[in-house]
Parts: structure tokens; sequence; C-alpha cells
């Protein structure tokens, strides 16, 4: 590990030597990418140079508690002493989880998927709420959220609802909310306050970029019709609605939430590119590695990873048993406190396969 930390430092010192050279400036894309690798790295070669200070304090202590004629010195500096020790292995676990190799995709915006499943309008109604919750969540992380396609109930749900979520990091965070999402509660329709169980499938996907996905436009066959609304009413006189097929795949997209045939289609080709590019790494990660040791759960969108129980206020994470009892806290966006245990999760798994 360390012969990586002092290769990691002095490639660190390599990149302040070139951001520091006026003709750097000259070419900005070049100079966007020094500074990236320039901030990536900089968290790691601080904490290597922390953990040096340490191992020279300690040493200094442990001197000072051995030959320190004051007594009252040799026992503050024996108390040093246990104090760095828990630090320096402190660091040490800081340092090997920020070695451990990134998930290419982390930094990427996201395409998030939300179906309703089993469960009629009441999963309608909470795929809703999970759409809110992720909202809510985006907007205190500084995100930006854009509807691509949604096909919504007439109460006030939706059969499935898509959206871009664009901002620093979105996809290392959302990447733990793939899978089946269960509700358990008393629809307002149920007259014998009966509890029911219902289903929402969240897929979170890395928004692909054009160098990711190449598509070949004779590979496409793109349809137009006119949009429509919950119950068939028209929505629109004009042909803006737009279906792309992706001939090789059959797969197909829809969007017909602009009023823009233009904007659907920019908006359908996004969505394509980046279920492209989720099929593409399946297939990867599975010639890779037994369905993805190093992370949590096995990503499958049919494994059930949450339960909301409305009756108990409670919140269960199956892949990690935790249970928290602030339901309303965490469907207000509060998500912190479920996604920091799956990610820790997640590095301790990585840590241990490595």
């Amino acid at each position: 590990m360390y012969e990586r930390l002092a290769t990691v430092e002095q490639r660190f010192e390599e990149l302040e030597d070139l951001l520091a050279k006026p003709d750097v400036f000259a070419d900005p894309q070049q100079y966007q990418r020094l500074a990236k690798e320039h901030a990536e790295l900089s968290p790691i070669v601080e904490a290597y140079r922390r953990r040096r200070k340490l191992e020279h304090e300690l040493e200094e202590n442990q001197e000072l508690a051995r030959h320190e004629p004051d007594p009252e010195m040799r026992a503050l500096a024996r108390e040093e002493v246990t104090r760095i020790r828990e630090a320096i292995a402190a660091t040490e676990r800081d340092l090997r989880v920020m070695l451990l190799p990134k998930d290419p995709n982390d930094e990427k915006n996201v395409i998030l998927e939300i179906r309703a499943g089993t469960g009629g309008d009441e999963a309608a109604l909470f795929a809703a709420d999970l759409f809110r919750m992720y909202s809510r969540y985006a907007e205190e992380r500084g995100w930006r959220v854009e509807v691509l396609d949604s096909h919504p109930t007439g109460i006030g749900g939706f059969k499935e609802i898509v959206a871009a979520v664009n901002g620093r990091g979105a996809f290392s965070r959302l990447k733990f909310e793939r899978g089946v999402h269960r509700v358990q509660r008393i629809p307002a329709t149920e007259s014998q306050g009966r509890i029911h169980t219902s289903a929402v499938t969240v897929a979170v996907l890395p928004e692909a970029e054009d160098v990711d996905v190449q598509i070949d436009p004779s590979d496409l066959r793109i349809d137009v019709y006119r949009s429509s609304g919950p119950g068939g009413q028209s929505v629109n006189t004009t042909d803006s609605a737009v279906r792309i097929t992706h001939l090789p795949t059959g797969l197909v997209v829809i969007c017909q939430d602009e009023k823009s045939q233009h904007k659907n289609k920019a908006k359908a080709l996004k969505v394509l590119r980046a279920r492209l590019l989720d099929i593409m790494q399946s297939e990867q990660d599975a010639k890779i590695a037994q369905d993805r040791k190093n992370q949590v759960g096995s990503g499958d969108r049919s494994e059930r990873i949450r339960t909301y129980n409305f009756p108990q206020n409670r919140v269960t994470d199956h892949r990690i048993n935790l249970t928290l009892y602030k339901l309303e806290s965490v469907l207000g966006g509060n998500l912190d406190e479920l996604i920091d245990p799956l990610i820790a999760c997640s590095q301790a798994e990585a840590l241990k396969d490595g």
C-alpha cells in the first residue's frame, strides 16, 4: 500500500508543477483534465502526509514515555501514544478505502426509472411517493431533476416515471436504490382497515455519453404520434410524442412530456443510450465477477431491497438489516441515514475481497 501511496504523492507533485505552468492555461481541456486528477488525488495525499506526521509524533512521545524523568510528563506521553496509535489506525482505514478501485460511473448523472409493480393503484401512488422522495433528496444535494417521461394515473400516482438527475456524484449515491421497494399500508380506499402490500421497481442507470455508446441511426425505428394524457384525453394536437425502437435489442423508449417533437426525441435518445450502457455493463460485470461481490446486494432489479411499513413508521433495508423508525423523514428526502451505511458496507466488502 505504501509503495502505491508514494507513487500517488509523486504524481500529485508532478500535477502541481504542471498546473503552475502558464502554457497549461492555453489549453482549457488539458487544464480541466489535470485539475480534475489533482482534485481526486488531493485527499489521498493529505491523508498520507497526515499519517507520516502522526508516525513522527508517535516516535517523539514513545521517546518521552521511556526517558522523561518527570512521572506526570511520562503519563501524558503514554496517553498521547495511545491516542496517536488510534489516529494512525483510523487514517490507515481511510487510506485503504481511498485506494479502492473507483466505479467509473460514480460521478455521472443518473437516469432514474420508477415503475409501479404489484398493487395496482396503490403501487402507482407509492411510485409517486418515491419520486417525491428522490426529488427532495436531489434538491437537498443541489442536484437538478428533469422528468423525461411519465405515465400518470388519474388519482395522483404514476404507472411509470423516468427522470434525469443531474449533479456531481449522483450515481455514486443513488445506485444503491435500484431494486424492488415494498410498501405496507392501509389504502385510502380500504374500508376494512386492512394493510395492503404493494411493490415498486426502481432502476438507476448512469447517463451514457456519446463516447460510451455508439448508436447506428440505421438501427433505430422512430415513430411519432399525438401525446395523450390520463384516460386518453388529448393533450396535444400535433404529432409530438416519440417512440424509438432499437432494432438489435428490441428496446423501446417513449417520450411525450414535451410539446416539441425535437425535445421528446432528444430525451428518448438519452434514455435509450443509458439503457444500452446498462445492458453492456451488466454483461461485462457478469463476466468479471460472480454477481458483483463488491456491491451491496446483486443490484438485480427483481431483488427486494427495502420495506416501508406505514403502521409501524418503519423503514427496513434488507441488504444490511437496518431498520429506522422514521418513515416520514425518509420519504421527506432524508436518505443519508440509509445510503451512508450501504456505502460503508459496500466498502467493507470490497476491502475484504481485496
